[in-house]
């Protein structure tokens, strides 16, 4: 039973073995360096011996699938879906319903006969080990008929794909071009598209696949940087009528980005931002210099006028210079914050040495008032988490 077994799977694994031998006369695509002038087939005889040649500028541009990522079919259950094997040491059940790797099948069958001849041997039965191998040795003859059998195929191969050459590499080179010049998604997109309906091959459909995203992320890149730009418009120079038609334009050109970028929410936020400026401050610097006005303001933080500079500075935000006077309203937020917790300090050392209870706690009380008018004027000013802190530990204190 052993015997039928092993022969069987042999018989099996050489045909897959052949196609593996001829594998070195395989066409391959051309490399940049070759440079190849134009298309060429091979004719029929040049085929017959293993030699079927077909180049094109078109190949420069993709590669051939390799044999760890050939696609196999479940041929049992006729699924028409490829995938790529990863176990080429499948239980002999699934022989049926899998690809052959030949590179690893064949040989790892060959050392099952070595193995068998070895039992054969060591159990005293030459004679039997002899007619075993001499079975195995007259699959030779074999290899030439399949190796025409192989060379027939890939000579037709070859030929269609040069024939297909012809229609598709204009396609190819249009869509490098393209890319190259970082056109639109679109175009790209459709082009490439345009070439798969040819049915140009598994390798060349993944590489014009890959083109589109290679046009995707390029595209993307560059709405990115408008998208900033729009948003700085609002942001940073309260120019939110010219930035919102900017964005309504930008989400007309970039419709396919949407969902990645949130153009909507943008035109949302921009119209905000417009609502809640002062229609009166945005006539007042129509007339008036922002820049005086920074400049004034700066001096007003400077002299702990600090209610004045805050008046001016809501009211810049309004200007042309918003971004400069954001900027700035933040410097008055930690300067007003500091002085607040330099009193704080100063009550609190006052507290530790009262020995009078009611009195210490009276003084801890107003130790924590300028913490809270810090946050309470300005609630997300860059010292927010120590003003907490401070006022913990404050609290803390009056609670002992």
């Amino acid at each position: 039973m052993r015997m039928k077994f092993l022969t069987k799977s042999i018989l099996m694994a050489t045909a897959s073995f052949a196609l593996a031998a001829c594998a070195g006369n395989a066409p391959r695509p051309a490399t940049e360096s070759e440079a190849p002038a134009g298309d060429t087939v091979a004719t029929a005889p040049e085929a017959q011996q293993g030699e079927a040649v077909f180049v094109s500028t078109s190949l420069d541009s993709y590669r051939l699938a390799t044999p760890e990522k050939t696609p196999q079919f479940n041929t049992a259950k006729d699924s028409g879906t490829a995938s790529t094997v990863t176990n080429p040491q499948q239980s002999t059940a699934q022989e049926s319903t899998r690809v052959v790797d030949p590179y690893t099948a064949f040989p790892e069958l060959a050392e099952q006969v070595f193995a068998h001849t070895n039992e054969l041997i060591k159990a005293g039965m030459p004679d039997s080990a002899t007619a075993y191998l001499q079975r195995f040795r007259i699959i030779k003859p074999l290899w030439a008929t399949w190796e025409t059998r192989t060379d027939s195929i890939l000579f037709a191969l070859g030929k269609e794909r040069a024939d297909k050459a012809k229609a598709f590499e204009p396609l190819v080179l249009e869509i490098q071009n393209m890319n190259r010049a970082q056109a639109a998604y679109s175009m790209v997109a459709s082009t490439a598209d345009s070439l798969i309906a040819l049915t140009p091959g598994d390798s060349l459909t993944a590489w014009a696949n890959a083109q589109k995203q290679t046009a995707y992320n390029n595209t993307l890149a560059k709405a990115k940087k408008e998208y900033a730009e729009i948003k700085s418009l609002a942001d940073d120079k309260a120019q939110f009528a010219e930035a919102k038609k900017k964005a309504n334009e930008f989400l007309l050109r970039y419709r396919d980005f949407d969902e990645v970028l949130h153009i909507q929410e943008l035109i949302a936020h921009i119209e905000e931002l417009a609502q809640a400026t002062d229609a009166e401050a945005v006539k007042f610097w129509e007339k008036n210099d922002p820049a005086q006005a920074l400049a004034k303001a700066n001096e007003l933080i400077k002299a702990g006028k600090y209610g004045e500079a805050k008046k001016l500075l809501v009211k810049l935000k309004a200007s042309k210079l918003r971004k400069e006077a954001n900027e700035k309203y933040k410097v008055l937020a930690d300067s007003f914050c500091n002085e607040q917790r330099k009193a704080t300090s100063q009550l609190f050392a006052k507290a530790q040495k009262q020995k009078d209870d009611a009195k210490k706690k009276e003084l801890l009380k107003q130790a924590i008032a300028p913490l809270d008018k810090c946050l309470s004027e300005y609630p997300e000013n860059s010292q927010k988490q120590k003003v907490v802190k401070n006022r913990q530990f404050l609290e803390k204190e009056l609670a002992k």
